[in-house]
C-alpha cells in the first residue's frame, strides 16, 4: 500500500530535523552571508498552484536551515537562551501531531492533565506551597505581566475596588516599586496593566545589581514590590527574604521576576542567594531557559489561586464549564486558544529528574566560572562576581571591547553579546543551555583570545 502524501512528508521533515539536530553543535553558530542571501529566494509572490508538502519541507529545510542561529549547539551563549532537550523536541513534534487546544479541560484533557501534573512539580521543586497556583504561558513577559495584573487585583480588592469590572478610572492609586536594574518586561508589563512604567518608585543597587534593602522606602497595603532573581547581566539576587519580611508586615505584595534566576531553587549549592524567594507573592519564569524546552514557554506561579483566577478568568455561555473541583486551564492564562506547551514541560522535568535539574543548573554555573577564570588568566577584566551562569567582561576601553564582540560574532565560534555595565562596555557570556561542554568552553575562550588579538591589530587584521 502506498504512503499517504502526509506520511511521507512528516518523515521527510522528521530525517531533516533530526540530520539539523546532529550537525548543529559543529556549524558556525552565525549564518554565513551565502546563507543569508539565499533567504532572498523565499521573497516571491504566492503561487497560483500550491505546491506538494514534500517541496514545502525541502526548501524550509534547505534554504531556511542554513539561515538559523545555532542556539540549539553548546556555544550560543547571547541574552539567556537554552537548547531543547531531546526529549522536549521529540515530545513538542508529538504535541504539535495532536495539535491541541489547552484551552479547557474538555477540548484536551491530556494537555490539562500534564499541566496538572508539571505544576505540582515545579511547587515541590521550588520549594512553593501546595496551594499555589500557576499558569503555562508564552514566556517570561506574559508572565510578569499575569502575576502583577493577580497583584492589582488583590491589592484593590482589599480596598473595595472591582478592578476587572470598573477598571482603573477613579481606583484607589497603588505604588510599584522597582530597583534601578528592574528588567524592560516588567516595565513593560506595567504598562500593559495601566499602571505605567514612569510612575514606579525606583530604588538604587549596588555593585552586583542588587537592590539595597536600606533605600527601600516604607510599605503599606497598596504596595507591589518587583525583585529580581537573575540580574540579567550579573546573575546576583534582590535580597529577598529581608523585603518579603517587610512586606508580609506591611500587607504590601512581592513579585519575583526570575526568568532564568528562580532554578537556582532547585540546588541546594544555591540556598544563599535563593533565600527569601519562597515567602514571595508571585513569581515569573521562563521554561526554554534553563529547562531547556522549544520556545516559547513559561510559567507564572501566584500564591493564592483566587487571586490569579480573578485576574484571568473569563466566561461566555457557550464556553462549557467542567468539573467542580477540577483545575480549568483557560481560567488561569491571558490567553484562550493556545498550544499545549506543557507537554514538553513535563517531558522535560520526567527526563531530567530532580537530580538532573540541579546537574543542569550547577554545570552550566560551573561552565560560567571557568569562563570567568580563563579570561581573567588571559587578562582580561571580569567586571562580575561570578555567583550563577553570568560573566561580564571588560577588553579595556569600549571601543576595544566593541570590536572584541564584533570580531568573535564575525567568527562564528561562539556568540556572545554587548551590554553596558554601570558605565562601562562589557561582552556578557551568558550559559543555560544543557548542550554546552567542557570544550566548548575552551574553544570558546580561544575564539575570544583570537578576537582580542584581532581587535588590537586595529582594521587591517
Amino acid at each position: 500500500m502506498k504512503t499517504p502524501p502526509a506520511s511521507e512528508a512528516l518523515q521527510e521533515a522528521a530525517q531533516r530535523a533530526l540530520a539539523y539536530m546532529q550537525s548543529v553543535c559543529d556549524r558556525p553558530v552565525t549564518p554565513s552571508m551565502q546563507a543569508l542571501q539565499r533567504l532572498d529566494e523565499l521573497k516571491h509572490a504566492l503561487p497560483q498552484t500550491g505546491l506538494d508538502a514534500r517541496e514545502v519541507v525541502r526548501r524550509l529545510d534547505e534554504i531556511g536551515s542554513p539561515g538559523t542561529v545555532a542556539t540549539a549547539g553548546g556555544r550560543y551563549f547571547g541574552l539567556v537562551i537554552g537548547g531543547a532537550l531531546p526529549a522536549t523536541v521529540a515530545a513538542n513534534w508529538l504535541a504539535a501531531a495532536w495539535d491541541q487546544n489547552a484551552c479547557f479541560r474538555w477540548t484536551s484533557p491530556i494537555a490539562a492533565a500534564l499541566e496538572d501534573v508539571s505544576l505540582q512539580w515545579l511547587r515541590e521543586l521550588f520549594g512553593l506551597p501546595s496551594g499555589v497556583e500557576g499558569a503555562f504561558v508564552t514566556g517570561a513577559s506574559m508572565a510578569n505581566m499575569a502575576a502583577l495584573a493577580s497583584a492589582r487585583h488583590a491589592l484593590l480588592s482589599r480596598l473595595g475596588w472591582d478592578v476587572e469590572t470598573k477598571g482603573l478610572y477613579g481606583a484607589p492609586e497603588l505604588r510599584v516599586i522597582v530597583s534601578d536594574e528592574v528588567h524592560i518586561t516588567v516595565l513593560k508589563a506595567l504598562s500593559l496593566l495601566g499602571l505605567g512604567r514612569e510612575r514606579v518608585i525606583r530604588v538604587s543597587t549596588d555593585r552586583q545589581g542588587r537592590l539595597r534593602i536600606g533605600s527601600l522606602p516604607a510599605l503599606d497595603d497598596r504596595t507591589i514590590v518587583c525583585i529580581q532573581a537573575g540580574n540579567v547581566n550579573t546573575g546576583d539576587f534582590d535580597p529577598a527574604a529581608e523585603v518579603c519580611r517587610r512586606a508580609k508586615a506591611a500587607k504590601a505584595w512581592v513579585h519575583v521576576d526570575g526568568a532564568f534566576g528562580l532554578w537556582a531553587l532547585t540546588n541546594r549549592d544555591f540556598a544563599a542567594l535563593t533565600e527569601g524567594l519562597a515567602e514571595a507573592d508571585s513569581w515569573a519564569t521562563d521554561e526554554h531557559k534553563w529547562l531547556n524546552v522549544p520556545y516559547d514557554s513559561g510559567i507564572v506561579l501566584v500564591r493564592r489561586a483566587a487571586d490569579l483566577r480573578a485576574a484571568m478568568s473569563a466566561s461566555a455561555a457557550y464556553l462549557a464549564e467542567g468539573v467542580a473541583g477540577d483545575r480549568e486551564p483557560s481560567h488561569y492564562t491571558p490567553e484562550s486558544s493556545r498550544r499545549a506547551r506543557g507537554v514538553e514541560i513535563w517531558a522535560a522535568l520526567l527526563n531530567l529528574g530532580r537530580d538532573g535539574i540541579a546537574d543542569l543548573v550547577e554545570r552550566t554555573c560551573r561552565h560560567a566560572r571557568a569562563f570567568a577564570r580563563g579570561l581573567k588568566d588571559q587578562g582580561f577584566e571580569i567586571l562580575n562576581d561570578v555567583v550563577l551562569n553570568q560573566v561580564l567582561v571588560s577588553f579595556g576601553s569600549p571601543e576595544a571591547t566593541r570590536a572584541v564582540i564584533g570580531h568573535l560574532q564575525a567568527a562564528g565560534v561562539c556568540w556572545c553579546g554587548g551590554t553596558v555595565w554601570q558605565g562601562r562596555a562589557a561582552m556578557r557570556i551568558s550559559v543555560s543551555n544543557w548542550a554546552t561542554t567542557e570544550a566548548d568552553v575552551q574553544l570558546s575562550i580561544e575564539a575570544m583570545v583570537r578576537a582580542a588579538e584581532q581587535a588590537r591589530m586595529g582594521p587591517s587584521a
